[in-house]
């Protein structure tokens, strides 16, 4: 009997313990928080919906803790919808949280139309009610309208403005013989398999204080400054006449593609004052075409400049550089300029005219020794003329003619460079080997329009 009462004893206390261990905590103390106290979305196009966005609710309490209610404040009629540990809903009730435990919270937003032009706030409230208590999660996105454009031919003579931004889903392509003029302060997004084909003509005017902005339309912080965002801007061999001032081209997989020679006495195309940035693989590809630059930064692409079967070309106060990062390796010379190009086996070999004036090349943190690299193949004539120009090479640059006020191998000293934070400033400080070290040339204004001196700087800025 006495071993019975022993064995009883034992059960009963491991049923008491574990009744304990099983009750719900209902103290008003009971401590809860939230992982966020605000959870904030970027732009919102409308008829887009957001990426989801989460957050944690934690039970940091030693026993189970039941939540009364958690709820979308602004309910059915709210922007904003939740899923709430696995249940789709604006209010779910009576959810039970193991002792030391957590559950997600899943938020999207999804805008309606509506007559503003400008960004316009959304706000709404996660209510969580537990204990007698509330507590709040504060939602917040901006939404905005725009003109939405998928799988779309523009013909005849058409024009953008700046009134609303245009969302480019399927893609869009300028007939031949067709022109589209964008007006300052535009605003241009494009889905991730939305290209931007040209086959007539397209004129961008932008301004310094009002650029024409080319961009994925993806706005969240994850997805906002991703490379490879969009396919890019084609310009085809039908393609005529195309002139960009301030333009703004950022996150494509290729910046700039042109090919073929122009069709008249006139460049294919024409960059001026333009920044292209963040390309997966090449800022500026042309292949067997003309493309004259100037004032413009082509930074921290996959391939800045990739200039291939020849073509005519004038780059003249560009900042070409790239720097090894988190979202971009640097593994390809900023500058690769060939006369040839491959097919089938076979070798092709056109005529190459490259000129650059008062430009920088420059890379770092990669692999890249030399950062001009010319390809010379075949009998055809090549020239590659460097004046005034800064440069890193380790090797002797091959094919190229450098003039004697060339810079080799020091460093531009650019104003700010934060690898980390993923920040880069490429004007030039005070004591930069490049201010000063350029020639006149036929444009007047820098990348910030500022009036360029006697002795003008080499590189896109002016000091």
């Amino acid at each position: 009997m006495s071993f019975i009462k022993y064995v009883f004893f034992f059960i009963l206390t491991a049923i008491i313990i574990s009744c304990k261990k099983e009750s719900f905590i209902k103290s008003p103390q009971a401590n809860l928080s939230t992982s966020v106290d605000t959870l904030k979305y970027d732009t919102v196009f409308t008829l887009v919906g957001s990426v989801t966005q989460s957050f944690k609710i934690f039970n940091n309490n030693n026993q189970k803790l039941r939540l009364s209610q958690v709820k979308l404040a602004g309910g059915a009629s709210s922007v904003f919808k939740i899923n709430v540990d696995g249940t789709a809903a604006t209010e779910v009730d009576n959810i039970e949280m193991n002792a030391n435990d957590s559950i997600y919270v899943f938020v999207q937003v999804n805008v309606n139309p509506n007559a503003n032009n400008l960004p316009f706030l959304l706000r709404d409230s996660i209510l969580i009610s537990y204990n007698g208590n509330q507590k709040f999660v504060q939602l917040q996105a901006y939404g905005q309208n725009a003109i939405f454009l998928n799988s779309v031919k523009l013909t005849g003579n058409v024009t953008w403005d700046k009134t609303l931004p245009y969302v480019i889903i399927g893609g869009i392509l300028i007939d031949s013989n067709s022109t589209l003029t964008v007006q300052r302060g535009t605003k241009i997004y494009l889905h991730a398999s939305a290209p931007f084909l040209v086959d007539g003509t397209l004129i961008v005017n932008g301004t310094k204080q009002d650029s024409v902005v080319f961009n994925g339309d993806r706005m969240d912080s994850d997805y906002k400054d991703l490379p490879a965002s969009w396919p890019g801007i084609f310009f085809s061999s039908s393609s005529k006449d195309n002139f960009l001032k301030h333009a703004v081209i950022k996150n494509a997989y290729q910046g700039i593609i042109a090919q073929g020679l122009s069709v008249n006495a006139n460049p294919k195309l024409t960059i001026s004052q333009c920044i292209i940035d963040n390309i997966y693989d090449a800022g500026v590809l042309g292949v067997n075409t003309n493309i004259y630059a100037d004032n413009c930064l082509i930074s921290n692409c996959g391939s800045n400049i990739l200039l291939q079967l020849g073509g005519d070309y004038r780059f003249v106060h560009c900042t070409v550089v790239s720097y090894n990062n988190f979202l971009i390796t640097h593994k390809a010379p900023v500058l690769q300029a060939s006369n040839a190009a491959k097919q089938n086996g076979a070798t092709f070999t056109r005529p190459l005219n490259a000129i650059f004036q008062n430009c920088i090349f420059w890379g770092d943190n990669g692999n890249v020794d030399n950062e001009i690299i010319l390809d010379k193949e075949g009998s055809v004539s090549f020239l590659a003329s460097f004046n005034h120009v800064l440069y890193k090479a380790k090797d002797n640059v091959s094919n190229g003619n450098f003039d004697a006020q060339s810079i080799k191998n020091t460093d531009p000293s650019f104003d700010s460079i934060d690898v980390s934070h993923n920040y880069y400033d490429f004007h030039l400080k005070d004591y930069s080997p490049a201010i000063n070290a350029g020639t006149s040339t036929s444009f007047p204004k820098d990348l910030d329009d500022v009036i360029r001196d006697a002795k003008p700087d080499i590189g896109c800025y002016e000091k």
